[in-house]
């Protein structure tokens, strides 16, 4: 997703120059999609000297978008001090919402009042479906087939605003997730939840599996997680078994 200019510029509320504002717009732009990141990441994914990188990022900090947090246990990599992780805060991810969410909760509450909650249900799933019309779903249950109808999910979301990825995940919930690490209703969302189900219900019939809301960024999570089962990996088969001849000329 390629953040408008004015939403991301208004992350960064203090004035800067042209090629300052192009770079913190980058910044905010990976903050979205991280959930969390270090300094050092950001200068990495983007070729920028870390006093540059600390210095939007406290830019950021003092204008009340970003915060900087400890970092989970898991997140820890290697001996020393632990690198700060930074995120945009609720009041920084309120700046990249669209200006019309006012206007957009009142045309829902009206279409509510005038239809009722069916209404306001075959809306909700119309949208979701505009979004993922073209996207050619899983053609097998195999799980290449499913994980590739997931990136082109995901893809379809990002178009549409809401800087998804996915993520092949092991263990007990084997299977691969899709996150949305931006929400362009989520304003609206907090009051309509029939958004947030009939995205999982269409994702769910694109790919052809039942699918799993983890997180959502309306309960104040750093993304929307929906998680797409997949099969568990195949055990190998033995290995053959050996033949060996007897004195007696018998195979064994």
């Amino acid at each position: 997703m390629k953040i408008p200019a004015a939403s991301a510029s208004a992350a960064a509320s203090v004035a800067v120059s042209a090629p300052d504002r192009q770079t913190r717009r980058a910044i905010v732009r990976l903050l979205v999609e991280s959930g969390s990141i270090t300094a050092g990441e950001i200068g990495d994914r983007l070729g920028l000297a870390a006093a540059g990188v600390r210095r939007h990022l406290d830019a950021l900090i003092d204008a009340g978008d970003a915060e900087a947090t400890a970092p989970a246990a898991w997140q820890q990599v290697g001996r020393g001090r632990p690198a700060k992780r930074y995120r945009l805060t609720a009041a920084g991810r309120a700046k990249l919402e669209h200006a019309y969410d006012d206007l957009a909760s009142a045309a829902m509450r009206q279409l509510r009042e005038i239809g009722g909650e069916q209404a306001v249900q075959t809306f909700a799933r119309r949208r979701i479906d505009s979004i993922l019309a073209g996207v050619e779903g899983a053609d097998s249950a195999a799980d290449a087939a499913v994980e590739a109808a997931a990136g082109r999910v995901a893809d379809a979301l990002t178009r549409a605003g809401y800087v998804a990825t996915t993520t092949r995940v092991g263990g007990p919930i084997h299977g691969v997730q899709i996150c949305q690490h931006h929400c362009p209703v989520s304003h609206v969302a907090q009051e309509f939840p029939e958004l947030c189900d009939a995205e999982q219900q269409a994702m769910s019939e694109v790919l052809g599996t039942h699918v799993q809301r983890l997180a959502t960024i309306v309960n104040g999570d750093c993304a929307c997680t929906t998680h797409v089962p997949l099969t568990q990996t195949s055990i190998p088969a033995p290995s053959p078994r050996r033949t060996t001849t007897s004195d007696e000329g018998v195979s064994r």
